[in-house]
Order: C-alpha cells, then structure tokens, then sequence
C-alpha cells in the first residue's frame, strides 16, 4: 500500500511505497522535528511537524511509487555530489 504526506487531508506529495520513504521526503523538506518527552529527555525522537501527517493513499492515474522513491533518490545523490 503507498503512503504520502497530508496536512487537514489533502495529500501534499507524491506517492512512495513505504512510510519510511515518506519520513525521507518530509525530513529532507525540513517537516520532521525532533521532540524530548518528559519520560525519556535523553533521547528526543522525531515527529511531523505542525498538522502533517503521513497515511496510506490512493494513486494518481498513472502515478507508480516505486517510480517516485527512484526519482527521489536519484535527485538526493545528485544533490550530495554538488554539495561535495
């Protein structure tokens, strides 16, 4: 099942295959923050920031996940070799 990025249920991104690729995406855009709890200040663990959220979702036509996690990878390594 895919899984994108909403905010208030509008689906903000593209699909990907897992919601791990999702988190990528959403921390690369500067969407994940780190939170201290009050049980455990040590280790601060991310969070979606503000009302964003990340759920299953149905495809666009013709949109392949797989597909968008590629492109997605392919564009942070091109950015990391700039970056060097």
């Amino acid at each position: 099942m895919p899984y994108a990025l909403f905010s208030n249920d509008a689906k903000l991104s593209k699909a990907y295959p897992t919601e791990a690729d999702v988190w990528k995406i959403a921390q690369k855009s500067g969407l994940v923050v780190d939170v201290v709890s009050e049980d455990d200040k040590e280790h601060p663990h991310p969070v979606l920031d503000q009302d964003y959220e990340i759920k299953p979702c149905q495809l666009e036509p013709h949109e392949d996940p797989a597909r968008n996690k590629a492109d997605a990878d392919r564009e942070a390594q091109t950015e990391l070799q700039l970056a060097s």
